[in-house]
């Protein structure tokens, strides 16, 4: 009987140890998101444009350097190129590409119109049409499509010069003008000087446009450069970065010079 009263002693003293260890940590791991990973792409590829269809499903990929299409259609798995130069239509916004692949010819056709993924619903801001010549045989692929807006753009900018001039704090009614330029969105908003603005860029492969700019409407007396800074950020079509500078350009000479900022 004794025996019996100490061997259930030691089990209930095993089973509380036991239930009072502390339980193992689960370790969560998160997988990036299909965005993510084309960013990271988009980076270190340098792809600019983006297009995609359905029936059959297919992705093209415009980088700087190579031009390659993918689908699902038997025969048609995988078609890469060198990039050229596109066939830019006078009186629309048509881009045509001309890709000899060993496989074939690839002729694809970017037109800048809304257009609707069949598929998802999403909304692109151009519409493709790529046409492969095969053995001597035609065959059609539709989608979507958008530029890669260039991520050196994502930052705080803060002007240094505008149209050859630096530019000085008195130039201006409270402080020097600034954008921040979120190539996500393709939005920005900033100081222009006196009054706050916002608005959208449009971006191509070579061309930065700001577009529906909105500002406040403070007065802001003579001695202010704030309508001469809106002017030529509006007529803007060319940029570059370089050198932790922003330059913004459009062919009748007009410039602005903006510094990056932390």
């Amino acid at each position: 009987m004794a025996k019996g009263i100490q061997l259930l002693a030691i089990t209930l003293i095993f089973v509380c140890c036991k239930t009072h260890l502390p339980a193992p940590k689960v370790v969560e791991t998160t997988e990036p998101t299909t965005a993510y990973k084309q960013q990271i792409e988009n980076l270190e590829s340098g792809i600019y444009f983006r297009g995609n269809g359905n029936e059959p499903e297919w992705v093209l990929k415009i980088s700087e350097k190579t031009i390659t299409f993918t689908s699902l259609k038997p025969g048609y798995e995988s078609l890469s190129g060198n990039h050229v130069e596109p066939v830019q239509a006078m009186d629309a916004n048509v881009k045509m590409y001309r890709v000899a692949t060993v496989a074939g010819l690839m002729i694809i056709q970017i037109m800048q119109q809304e257009c609707i993924n069949t598929m998802s619903g999403d909304k692109a801001s151009y519409s493709v049409k790529i046409e492969v010549v095969k053995d001597n045989k035609s065959i059609f692929f539709n989608g979507c499509g958008n530029y890669i807006t260039n991520p050196s753009l994502h930052d705080i900018w803060v002007l240094e010069k505008l149209n050859g001039k630096e530019v000085s704090v008195t130039d201006f009614t409270k402080q020097l003008p600034n954008l921040e330029i979120n190539t996500t969105k393709n939005t920005f908003m900033g100081f222009a000087g006196c009054n706050s603005m916002s608005g959208d860029i449009f971006f191509e492969r070579g061309l930065l446009r700001f577009t529906n700019v909105i500002t406040t409407k403070m007065f802001c007396g003579e001695n202010n450069k704030e309508n001469s800074f809106l002017k030529t950020l509006q007529n803007t079509t060319n940029y570059k970065v370089e050198n932790l500078r922003l330059t913004l350009t459009n062919s009748s000479g007009s410039e602005l010079v903006f510094k990056k900022v932390d």
